[in-house]
């Protein structure tokens, strides 16, 4: 019943993030921002429209937000750049200090360095984005027990390993947001063959739990829909071995487009750049992840390229977390792992899995279908398989082109 409450509790302030991100968060001269071993490019997040200025609640005062990267960026337009967006517009609308460190290279050390310094400068919200933070997590949780972690995507089994008992705990300062990916994935892959796609590909970075139960989730998802409507259904199935593109990855997706592809779910950061430089060149499509990508890709490689997203409420999970902290309801989360999913049936705004607003609807999946899609997964009518351990993934009629990893 604890677990339920705490469930609907964070829905309910998910509404009123998801409303926040739709108008303009008034800028606080309180407000700072600060890098360690950031990039020279990195670019601010898109300025918000001079508002009035609110005085800040009490409760937010003593609050002092800071942000570690993991080996990304805050411009890799996914995991990092979202965690970043949604602190930053929670330190100006709440009149709270934030800032984001970048750690110099991809090592628990050099992540454990970066909160040591985040502390050492007075901030007492760690905001940590990626399962790399496990590491860090278990150096530093007991270190500074009044410091409140919040860490998005770090599970049991990432903490524990094999010793886990899966008893959705973690240490008495530290909540941890994990999400069932195997349902926006399967959401993405019925979409697609639904949309009139027969030719699918799943592209992802490394396969990691997260990233696999995305895959299987659209393998799912798409053979349903071939089973449902009687298409024959194709799907290339590969890990990129890493979170970003390159000319290996693209040269891989060349080979897929060029060879009849018609649309691939790029699941892993920034490899979507290989993807959709390979779409590109033979009027392709792309599926995005994590966050709604279809701007970003649409403007790096044509637009109408990207027919929907599969997404996660990273923005939503950090508001209700800063939230609960500014309004002295933190004990509420601590100490918890929470797998977050379907919430509604009939407002998918209080979902934290979804398809993207973007979403290209079509005359054979619309946006009511969709509804339906959701409702249906919510009653239970459609269940979605989170088992990521078979090592690869399998349909009943859609035939799989199984490559491991492209590098």
């Amino acid at each position: 019943m604890k677990k339920k409450i705490l469930a609907v509790l964070m829905a309910a302030t998910m509404v009123s993030s998801l409303a926040a991100c739709g108008s303009s968060a008034p800028a606080t001269a309180d407000t700072t921002e600060q890098t360690e071993a950031a990039p020279a490019e990195t670019a601010e997040a898109p300025a918000a429209e001079a508002t009035e200025a609110t005085e800040a609640p009490a409760e937010a005062t003593d609050m002092k937000v800071a942000m570690v990267t993991d080996y990304g960026d805050i411009t890799d337009q996914s995991f990092n750049q979202s965690t970043y967006e949604a602190c930053k517009a929670f330190g100006e609308a709440n009149g709270v200090e934030f800032t984001y460190y970048k750690p110099e290279g991809d090592s628990d050390a050099e992540r454990v360095a970066m909160i040591d310094k985040a502390v050492a400068d007075g901030f007492n919200v760690i905001v940590m984005p990626g399962y790399a933070f496990a590491g860090a997590i278990k150096e530093t949780a007991e270190m500074y027990p009044d410091i409140k972690f919040v860490a998005l995507d770090v599970s049991e089994y990432d903490l524990e390993g094999d010793s886990s008992d899966f008893n959705n705990k973690t240490y008495d300062n530290v909540f941890s947001a994990v999400y069932q990916e195997e349902l926006p994935g399967y959401m993405a892959g019925y979409a697609a063959v639904k949309m009139g796609y027969t030719k699918l590909g799943f592209l992802g970075g490394m396969a990691v739990p997260a990233v696999i139960r995305y895959g299987y989730g659209f393998v799912q998802g798409a053979d349903a829909a071939a089973s449902e409507i009687g298409a024959d259904v194709e799907i290339n199935y590969a890990y990129g071995n890493q979170f970003y593109g390159d000319s290996d990855i693209t040269a891989a997706m060349d080979t897929w487009y060029q060879g009849g592809t018609e649309v691939v779910f790029a699941c892993g950061g920034g490899i979507f750049t290989s993807a959709g430089e390979a779409a590109a060149k033979v009027n392709g499509k792309v599926i995005g992840v994590d966050v709604d990508q279809a701007a970003t890709i649409d403007g790096m490689f044509g637009k109408g390229m990207t027919i929907t997203s599969a997404q996660k409420g990273l923005q939503a999970t950090v508001n209700t977390l800063l939230s609960a902290i500014r309004d002295g309801q933190w004990d509420s989360f601590a100490g918890q792992i929470q797998n977050l999913g379907l919430v509604s049936a009939d407002d998918l705004s209080l979902n934290y899995v979804s398809l993207a607003d973007s979403t290209v609807w079509t005359d054979t999946f619309t946006a009511d279908d969709y509804k339906q899609l959701v409702s249906d997964m919510v009653s239970g009518k459609i269940t979605v398989s989170n088992d990521s351990s078979a090592e690869e993934p399998s349909a009943t009629t859609a035939k799989i082109n199984f490559q491991g990893n492209i590098k």
